[in-house]
């Protein structure tokens, strides 16, 4: 096996393993990135009821309909983008494009198993490398890669997996079943390190980590120049493989955080629960957008699960806004919360983000969660999302503040304080699907299994 090359040609090599033959003739220009996907696509099962046969004009022609249907996916989410919306934005009117796709959920579903194909493309690739160092900076510098071709409309937008769940019942079994097969192939990627072993459940929360912290790169490179991602790649393996300790930690470690926050306990800014704004809407209409997104929260959805009318709902709510907004409040406030109190733990800069980071994890899998996912704020209306956006990012620099104090006590290595903060919001936003890869996986364990390889490093045992 040839020695690996530098970060550029990381991502030459495996995009170009990852996404097939493409035409030289593309850049700069999507309608001929488009002309050139159908050779990636080309695998895929046509959606149901499609019709044939599929000439080259076809093929691209439904190439520029998912990359258009991407766009607005991520735009608007599964629930609020529509078939005419799509249709416009590639010259057809909503009759012509259901001779493509029949209905909104076809054309979803094939837009995931399309940017599904090209990741487990890429981990496939990765995955021929012999070392676990090799496979993992080839697996994220190929994904920062396809993803600065996206950037500079070199090749079509892949849909987000953020709304997957939202897809109905008719459609999930296909997109899970290929996702299934992506998770397996990124578990691949780990294996167990070297002279030691890795069980189940611990490799599961590795890959869950990995796949999580990889796909966070969206809310990574928003204000990047296309050219610094492949720099931003390089420092992000630099963390997962080697983690934040020193290499001679101050203290000891803190891996096992008390319980969960207090729902009760107040603080400055948090809410104080009224019958308006229970915690059993909240924790309801949080776990419904989690899933469904913001438009597939119905104010039905939410009141059906908890066995409660409609009428109920307006007694204490004028709007569905009103109960989001107070779910986007109670997640911030939870998370200033633990990081106040970390704030005031003895001990390292490393101990106190420890501590921060293991008690938010466990509050994900505890009875008072979960909290509000950054995946299901896609499709927020713009105005909401962009303040949602720099709250989350103020919440982020709290982290960061941690990392630099540890830097500065010198419990943290040499690394890049940003991009760790951004992993740590990574690793919290993503704990609250722990239980769906790791079957053992607790509110006892969660902070062990899914924080501490973060802290320490992939590498570690």
């Amino acid at each position: 096996m040839p020695p690996a090359p530098g970060l550029k040609g990381i991502a030459r090599a495996t995009v170009a393993a990852a996404s097939g033959p493409t035409n030289g003739q593309a850049v700069g220009r999507r309608h001929r990135a488009a002309s050139a996907a159908p050779q990636r696509t080309a695998t895929l099962n046509p959606p149901p009821g499609e019709p044939g046969p599929q000439t080259p004009r076809f093929l691209e022609k439904r190439e520029a309909i998912l990359d258009a249907a991407a766009r607005q996916f991520n735009r608007e989410g599964v629930k609020g983008a529509t078939l005419a919306g799509v249709a416009r934005s590639v010259g057809l009117i909503a009759n012509s494009l259901t001779y493509y796709y029949r209905r909104k959920e076809d054309l979803a579903s094939a837009c995931f198993l399309r940017a599904i194909e090209v990741v487990t493309r890429l981990a496939t690739a990765a995955g021929q490398w012999p070392t676990l160092d090799q496979r993992i900076r080839h697996f994220i510098g190929g994904w920062y890669g396809i993803q600065r071709e996206i950037a500079l409309l070199q090749r079509p937008e892949l849909i987000v997996f953020n709304e997957i769940k939202a897809l109905p019942e008719t459609h999930t079994a296909e997109v899970f079943s290929a996702y299934t097969q992506l998770f397996r192939a990124v578990r691949r990627l780990i294996g167990p390190p070297q002279g030691g072993s890795l069980e189940r459940d611990s490799l599961n929360a590795r890959a869950h980590l990995l796949l999580s912290t990889t796909m966070w790169m969206r809310v990574l490179v928003r204000r990047l120049d296309p050219d610094d991602y492949g720099l931003l790649a390089d420092r992000v393996c630099d963390i997962l493989l080697d983690g934040l300790v020193a290499q001679e930690p101050v203290g000891p470690s803190m891996a096992v955080a008390p319980a969960a926050p207090d729902e009760s306990a107040t603080h400055p800014t948090a809410p104080e629960p009224t019958e308006a704004i229970g915690h059993d809407f909240l924790r309801a209409a949080t776990a419904l957008i989690n899933e469904q997104g913001y438009r597939g929260a119905s104010i039905e959805r939410i009141t059906a699960r908890l066995n409660l009318t409609k009428g109920s709902f307006y007694h204490h709510h004028s709007h569905k806004d009103d109960l989001v907004g107070a779910c986007f409040e109670q997640t911030f406030a939870t998370i200033r919360f633990v990081q106040a109190q970390a704030r005031s733990q003895p001990g390292s800069g490393l101990q106190r983000l420890e501590w921060a980071a293991n008690r938010l994890v466990r509050h994900q899998l505890s009875a008072q969660g979960p909290l509000l996912s950054v995946a299901a704020w896609s499709a927020l209306p713009a105005e909401s999302r962009g303040d949602q956006l720099h709250t989350l990012e103020s919440l982020t620099e709290k982290f960061r503040a941690f990392i630099v104090d540890g830097l500065i006590d010198r419990s943290v290595r040499p690394l890049d304080p940003s991009v760790a903060a951004q992993l740590v919001s990574a690793l919290v936003n993503a704990a609250a699907e722990l239980p769906m890869w790791v079957r053992g996986a607790t509110e006892d364990n969660a902070a062990l299994l899914f924080a501490r390889p973060l802290l320490a490093g992939l590498r570690s045992a």
